[in-house]
């Protein structure tokens, strides 16, 4: 494995909790301190994925790591679905660009995945609001890559800071890609971080169309931060494990709905 693809596996929180439940199910113990060295992440970061798992019921919370709880293996599978909505969603948001776009890839895993889904055809322009994303995309022939630059958050290499905010509104996008921490029908779009909400909302303002990228446990959720309305998006790109009472709900309030077709499972 290339020094690139290392750099990726330790960013993508998914593939990160897979192997943290693999490691669970063969040690029925895990550390913080073990866990983060492994992956090259903070302890912070970490205690997050514990507490997804947690929330899965694959893991128990205990004083500096987890323990794996009794049945808890029928709901990792819980994971693997997750990363097949990942994948589907992705796909979809993939197959929107069309070729000679200028395109702009917002923060977390779902747009890197995204940028790791363009066609292999795909020339372009793309301009990267994360490392993991210009880096799917830096060896690929014919995309111009641009970064973002700024202050970098170390757990997910993400460029948060106004120094991005400003980056963006240099620019103009026929499409942009962001991913949601809630979409809610009174709400709107919101995130949890709230050192991110200028960033989302340059892309939104750049881009003639702005698609959201949420699996389905993001619909009906509210974060913090608040950073867009329904009506202002293009679309919401979701999979269809998404509740339909809030798919509607999501529609009256003003948004597109786009539900990704479902993937192939891997092996």
């Amino acid at each position: 494995m290339g020094k690139a693809e290392d750099l990726l596996a330790t960013v993508l929180p998914e593939e990160r909790r897979l192997q943290v439940a693999a490691l669970l199910r063969r040690d029925t113990r895990v550390r913080v301190e073990e866990l983060a060295d492994r992956f090259a992440v903070s302890g912070e970061t970490i205690r997050r994925d514990l507490k997804v798992l947690e929330d899965r019921g694959v893991a128990r919370r205990v004083y500096g790591g987890a323990v794996a709880t009794d049945g808890g293996w029928l709901r990792s599978e819980d994971l693997h679905d997750a990363r097949r909505a990942q994948r589907a969603i992705a796909s979809a948001a993939a197959s929107l660009v069309e070729p000679g776009e200028t395109v702009m890839l917002g923060l977390g895993s779902l747009v890197t995945e995204t940028a790791r889904a363009l066609p292999s055809s795909f020339a372009g322009r793309a301009l990267c609001a994360s490392v993991p994303a210009a880096t799917v995309l830096a060896a690929r022939p014919g995309i111009e890559v641009h970064l973002a630059g700024g202050l970098l958050r170390r757990p997910d290499l993400a460029c948060t800071d106004d120094s991005a905010e400003r980056f963006f509104d240099r620019f103009f996008a026929r499409r942009a890609f962001l991913a949601a921490d809630g979409l809610d029908p009174r709400a709107g779009l919101t995130c949890a971080h709230l050192e991110e909400v200028p960033v989302h909302r340059a892309l939104i303002r750049q881009a003639a169309e702005c698609y959201v990228l949420a699996d389905a446990p993001k619909l009906g959720t509210v974060a913090v931060g608040r950073v867009a309305g329904l009506a202002e998006l293009a679309g919401i790109i979701t999979d269809d494990a998404a509740d339909p009472d809030l798919v509607q709900a999501l529609e009256h309030g003003g948004a597109r709905i786009l539900i990704a077709p479902q993937v192939p499972r891997s092996g």
